[in-house]
Formats: structure tokens, C-alpha cells, sequence
């Protein structure tokens, strides 16, 4: 239709029914693409009997590929193997330029990969932050820079972030560009009335692993309790490390001040939150927390480790941050108790409102696209070039694997020549003008 000015083909090993913040971030860029006139479909891989095509809130394709994941939720890496239906998804529904999420998902880096063997577009927004001293980063490391030798463009979700890609991959910082995550402040809200401070309850909401800082709960929750007998604790979430916690608690006899609730469904996060005073984020390593946008916007006051992006998150009066030592977490905690009669949750939501908003986003990330749809085209042999420069051996064997693909491709093409590929028509539903109630609507489908 001539009034869709991009179709976008969003692709990652994470999305709904799986929950996260890479999820969230795909589900809500998408709807909010979609009410700005943009044509988007999602391509991931099946989950558990979810196999097939699905329609979501607002016309949203999605696409779930009959591969089941082999480990974290990740798809068998083929190279190969997935160029035959990626292809076919492209010509089938006259995609412009592809997405793709998230360095950890397989079938991101294939999909990237055979989509500029085609001639597109595309663009890599990357969400985590990785080391360059441990084997399993250096492996990952080389699996970006070959991914992102030939990328049009990319974005970090914190400047943070950007400076990590860009040293991990060789990517020309200019190629970069910055576009946080947000929240939704009309899901997210404070509680109507008003909590008292006679017993104060310390929020946590997170995987249970030790990237996430569980094994510094460990530590930290008893000497709160030591310090604090009016402090209690809620943890939410699941995960190898729950296990510590449940036998700190059963050590420290904190049965009646540390609540376990195992994992909470997105739906029920905000009635968590609600319930609490002070949210405690303590992860090692982070490139943008969503976590803790959606505790401001439900006017609590936030005690994070000072690591990654956090610290470009919030501004200093919404958070108190600490280094990622036991001792400093809970200085950091007494320091929040005590100004938390100064905190309004009303006011600190009105704040968020003003700073995080999809919308913003979606409009952020539109004038990427159009940077990316004015690049000019290259032959094999230019492409060919800038795989050459990722290492001596390396780059030798980049230059192998496209070859290769650009092959397959000619024998695709041959096989089933693209005219011989019908065309989807366009499916375009009515959505509301006010943005909230789209993404009220939103939530209303994936919690039910």
C-alpha cells in the first residue's frame, strides 16, 4: 500500500509467549511502528505447540518457524539451513528492510546474514553487554564483529552500551546510534493510596542467576533485616540461585521477613511493585534495565549496583547506586530509607511520563530506518572486502561463509525463481488515536 512507508521484518530467538526485556522491547517498537503507518512482521521460532502464523494487537504478524530452541531459548545455529524460509518470508511479504535483536539469538545473526546476501537492509540493535576476557565472550565477540562487518546500521539501548559494541566489534561508532528502551506508564502506575512508612518493603523483582546479583542478595537481605526490624523483603522471580536464597533465609530464620513468590507473570508485576517502598536491582552487568523504569513509574525509589547503563537510567534524585560489593548495597539501602519520606509516587510517575515513552522511540528508530534505506548498494566484492579486515584467519573464513551463502542464494533462485513466490496482501486493522489505549490493549491480549 503506498501510504506504508517501511516494512520491517523484526527477527530474534526472543519473543512473546517467552517474557523479557528484549520481548517487551520487540512487542511494543512493533505496535507502535505499526500506528505510525509502518507495515511490521516478526519472525521467530516456534514455541511449544505456537507454531505457524499468528495475528497479535493491532495486525502485528508473526511468524513461528517450526524449530524448537536447544538451549536458552536460542535455535540450532545451521548457517544454512534457514535461508530457504527466511527468503521466502522476505519475498512473501515485500519486506524493505530487516531487524534484528539481541546478539545471543541465532536466528538473528542467519537472518542478518542471508538478508544482506539478498541486497537488504538492515539494522542490529544490540541489548546486553559482554566481557573480552572469558572464553564464551571471546567466541561471542567474533560472532558479532562477522554479523556486523556488513550491517547498515545498529543501535545500543545506552551509551554504555554503544562504546561496548563498538570495541567488540570493530563497528564504526557513526553506524551507532543510541535509542533507550521505555516504559508503560499507563500499565505501570503508583498505587491509589498512598503506603505507610511504619513497615518498609524492599522490592525484588528478577531471574535468580548470578548475572543478576543473587548471590549479593545472599549477603545483603540479612544485614538489612539485622539493621532494619521494620524492613521486610519481597523477592520475585526464578532461577538456579533461589535455591542460596531459600537457605539464607532458612539459616537466618527470616521466614516471616523474606517472601519468595518463584516467578511473577508480566501481568502481575505492577500489583508486586504496588506493594513495596524501595525496588533493589542488584545485577552485575546490565545495558539498560526496563526493570527499573517500570519500578519508578510505579513511584518507588530504586537502589541499583552501579554498573553498565544503569547509572544513564535515571536521574540522581529517582535512584541511589552502590558498586556491586555487599557493604555498598547496604549503605546504599540505609541512605534510601532514610529520604523516603521525601519520595512522592505520583509526582516521580508524572516525571516518568515525560522522560520514557514508546512512542518517542518508535519515531527514533523510524529516522534510523530511513538513514539505513538511503545507503547505497554494494557488489559482492565490496562486501566481501569489509569481512577481510575482521583477522587474518577470521577474515578469510567470513569471506567463505558469504561466498557460500551468495551461491545458495543463485541456486534459490533458480530452483524457485522470487516471481514464482506469491505475494500476502496487506492487512491493516483500525487501532485508537491515544496511545495509551493501544497499549492497554496490548497487555490485555498477552496477559489473557
Amino acid at each position: 500500500m503506498a501510504d506504508l512507508k517501511h516494512r520491517i521484518l523484526m527477527v530474534s530467538d526472543f519473543f512473546y509467549p517467552n517474557f523479557g526485556g528484549v520481548e517487551n522491547h520487540i512487542y511494543y517498537l512493533s505496535q507502535c511502528l505499526l500506528k505510525l503507518g509502518h507495515k511490521v512482521v516478526v519472525l521467530t521460532h516456534a514455541y511449544g505447540n505456537r507454531s505457524g502464523v499468528r495475528y497479535m494487537t493491532g495486525g502485528l504478524k508473526v511468524y513461528y518457524v517450526p524449530w524448537q530452541p536447544f538451549l536458552m531459548q536460542n535455535t540450532l545455529p545451521t548457517f544454512y539451513g534457514t535461508f530457504p524460509i527466511i527468503r521466502t518470508i522476505l519475498l512473501r511479504e515485500k519486506v524493505s528492510l530487516v531487524h534484528g535483536h539481541q546478539a545471543f539469538s541465532t536466528l538473528c545473526h542467519e537472518a542478518l546474514m542471508h538478508a544482506r546476501t539478498m541486497g537488504y537492509k538492515v539494522v542490529f540493535t544490540d541489548h546486553s553487554l559482554y566481557g573480552f576476557a572469558d572464553v564464551g565472550s571471546i567466541h561471542m565477540n567474533k560472532v558479532l564483529q562477522f554479523t556486523l562487518a556488513d550491517v547498515t546500521r545498529a543501535i545500543c539501548v545506552s551509551h554504555t552500551s554503544k562504546e561496548n559494541t563498538v570495541l567488540r566489534s570493530g563497528l564504526p561508532p557513526g553506524k551507532v546510534f543510541v535509542i533507550p528502551n521505555a516504559v508503560d506508564t499507563a500499565m505501570f502506575k503508583p498505587a491509589p493510596e498512598r503506603l505507610g512508612h511504619n513497615e518498609i518493603v524492599i522490592v525484588v523483582i528478577s531471574r535468580l542467576v548470578y548475572r543478576k546479583g543473587a548471590d549479593l542478595l545472599v549477603e545483603v537481605i540479612p544485614e538489612v533485616c539485622r539493621l532494619y526490624p521494620n524492613v521486610r523483603f519481597i523477592v520475585g522471580g526464578d532461577g538456579p540461585k533461589r535455591v542460596r536464597l531459600e537457605e539464607m533465609r532458612e539459616k537466618h530464620s527470616l521466614q516471616d521477613r523474606v517472601e519468595m513468590l518463584g516467578a511473577v507473570p508480566h501481568a502481575s508485576v505492577r500489583s508486586v511493585l504496588i506493594s513495596g517502598h524501595i525496588f533493589l536491582n542488584s545485577s552485575l552487568t546490565e545495558a539498560f534495565c526496563i526493570a527499573i523504569l517500570e519500578a519508578a513509574s510505579c513511584g518507588l525509589l530504586t537502589v541499583s549496583t552501579r554498573v553498565g547503563g544503569v547509572p544513564e537510567v535515571l536521574p540522581d534524585d529517582m535512584i541511589v547506586l552502590a558498586e556491586p560489593d555487599p557493604h555498598d548495597m547496604v549503605r546504599a539501602i540505609k541512605n534510601a530509607i532514610s529520604i523516603l519520606p521525601k519520595i512522592d509516587p505520583q509526582v516521580m510517575h508524572d516525571r516518568m511520563k515525560g522522560l520514557y515513552n514508546w512512542n518517542d522511540v518508535a519515531k527514533r528508530t523510524e529516522i534510523v530506518y530511513n538513514r539505513a534505506l538511503k545507503c547505497s548498494d554494494q557488489s559482492l566484492l565490496e562486501r566481501l572486502s569489509r569481512y577481510l579486515s575482521c583477522g587474518a584467519w577470521a577474515g578469510k573464513l567470513f569471506c567463505l561463509v558469504m561466498i557460500i551463502d551468495f551461491l545458495l542464494w543463485r541456486l534459490l533462485e533458480l530452483w524457485q525463481p522470487a516471481k514464482d513466490i506469491e505475494e500476502v496482501p496487506d492487512v491493516v486493522l483500525p487501532c485508537d488515536q491515544d496511545g495509551e489505549k493501544i497499549i492497554q490493549k496490548i497487555y490485555n491480549q498477552v496477559d489473557h
